[in-house]
């Protein structure tokens, strides 16, 4: 599921931070298909095969994606993240520094 988020937008919610967004809209479309592509899952940064994070650099800027799973309400953190019934996934895209 974390994956059809990050590619496909389906199952959860997309969100990008201002630093992002003040890239500009041409440069925000480069950030999301980036996410979308990204692959460099190892054992170092992806130690349980969710594919939950990653890290990348673009437009001379370094950058990272992590997706949380929250209740369907979006308020607490979900009860059972493996479960799309009870679970909001949502991804967020930022600088590194932001973070």
């Amino acid at each position: 599921m974390n994956d059809e988020l990050r590619r496909y937008g389906r199952h959860g919610v997309i969100s990008i931070t201002r630093g992002i967004s003040a890239l500009g809209s041409l440069q925000v479309i480069e950030v999301l298909q980036a996410v979308r592509d990204f692959d460099q899952f190892s054992d170092g940064n992806d130690p349980y095969r969710e594919h939950d994070f990653g890290t990348f650099r673009l437009l001379g800027d370094r950058m990272m994606w992590k997706i949380d799973y929250y209740d369907r309400e979006r308020r607490y953190g979900s009860p059972d993240p493996a479960d799309p019934a009870v679970t909001c996934r949502v991804l967020t895209i930022m600088l590194a520094e932001e973070y």
